[in-house]
């Protein structure tokens, strides 16, 4: 009979340790969603800047999608027309204590030419225009601010051409879009020109990047 008490309440006390850690979990869950913010860029083909991004310590998650234009449920080959108005772009989640949003634009201004209207090198179309798409009336300011700062330096010869525009709404890419370079690194356009922009880049920024991604011993 003992041994069956004994059994019992162990049992009784597994179950409250293990409701106790639940709840514990997801109220972690809930307070880290609460700081985590968005913003949405273009900037080009989304293959290029994306795998950039998502080595940034502070971002959380990377989503290439469809966002700007008029029509609902964007799609790849509908997109490509330039007919939609919708933009290539990544939408960024990120934890605003770890990175801030002028630190992301930073990062944005040096990884595509936002003086060039309606394209990036030979991707041609108002799919590739650079453009921000804020959340909020606080993400607004710091975005004119950032353009007006980054464009009075000398990282860009010219007049930046980036819209900055409310966020009205996001259309994730086809699934293949997502970490394309990931998954096709020797893909002529990511060999040539995606590969060498991430050298670049992981060589200016390696301090702001998560731990498994940076260079050590001048390793790629």
């Amino acid at each position: 009979m003992k041994m069956i008490i004994v059994i019992y309440l162990n049992t009784i006390l597994q179950f409250l340790v293990s409701c106790h850690i639940n709840q514990s979990q997801e109220k972690k869950a809930e307070i880290m969603n609460k700081k985590l913010e968005k913003i949405t860029l273009g900037g080009g083909c989304f293959w290029c800047l994306s795998p950039c991004f998502e080595m940034l310590d502070g971002v959380n998650k990377v989503t290439v999608g469809y966002s700007g234009g008029e029509y609902e449920n964007a799609n790849y080959q509908d997109v490509c027309t330039g007919l939609t108005d919708h933009a290539e772009v990544v939408e960024l989640e990120y934890n605003p204590e770890e990175i801030s949003l002028l630190e992301i634009l930073d990062i944005f201004w040096y990884l595509h030419d936002p003086t060039q209207l309606n394209r990036q090198g030979n991707d041609i179309g108002r799919q590739y225009r650079s453009i921000i798409f804020y959340r909020t009336e606080e993400q607004k300011i710091l975005a004119e601010e950032s353009l007006k700062k980054s464009e009075k330096s000398d990282l860009w010869k010219g007049k930046y051409v980036t819209e900055i525009n409310p966020f009205k709404d996001f259309y994730p890419a086809e699934e293949y879009h997502q970490n394309y370079f990931i998954h096709n690194p020797n893909q002529p356009y990511c060999s040539v020109l995606i590969a060498p922009k991430i050298q670049k880049f992981r060589t200016k920024y390696n301090y702001k990047l998560k731990s498994e991604f940076q260079k050590r011993n001048n390793q790629i």
